[in-house]
């Protein structure tokens, strides 16, 4: 970490070193989550979340391509950060970047997930159906930056 201080009293906090990000990795690890989501709440678990969460369909069909656009964007920014945190761990192979995602869901994602069922009421088949549909989304994209990088 460097903090410089110039004249006029500015700070400027660099936090992190200079990492080198692949965007094409990037954006192929943001469309295989969208596939593996799709996949996930689609033919694999779809009837089992409506079902978990009492909805009578999944989402608004008026609302999808701009539901979806948000969620690429989020699988964007997801990819990146990973990215990042393969950088700076180091990280080369396959075997590596999958353990850095897995203690990213871990410690990151998972944990969150839990306030699904503390503070929303929700069912733990609920969190764990979330939780491990995020575990395999961060996989995906792991192995797709690992492939790519």
């Amino acid at each position: 970490m460097k903090i410089v201080l110039r004249r006029g009293g500015e700070f400027i906090l660099n936090l992190l070193p200079a990492v080198t990000v692949n965007y094409t990795a990037v954006l192929a690890a943001a469309v295989a989550a969208m596939a593996v989501g799709y996949i996930w709440y689609g033919p694999l678990f779809g009837k089992t979340w409506i079902k978990l969460t009492g909805a009578k369909e999944m989402g608004n069909k008026n609302d999808m391509p701009k539901t979806y656009v948000i969620q690429f964007v989020a699988s964007v920014v997801t990819a990146y950060v990973l990215a990042a945190f393969l950088g700076l761990t180091g990280t080369t192979g396959l075997t590596g970047a999958l353990m850095v995602a897995f203690w990213a869901w871990l410690g990151f994602q998972a944990v969150e997930k839990v306030g699904v069922v503390l503070w929303e009421g929700k069912s733990w088949n609920l969190f764990f159906l979330g939780a491990a549909g995020q575990l395999v989304t961060i996989l995906v994209m792991a192995a797709v930056l690992s492939y790519l990088k």
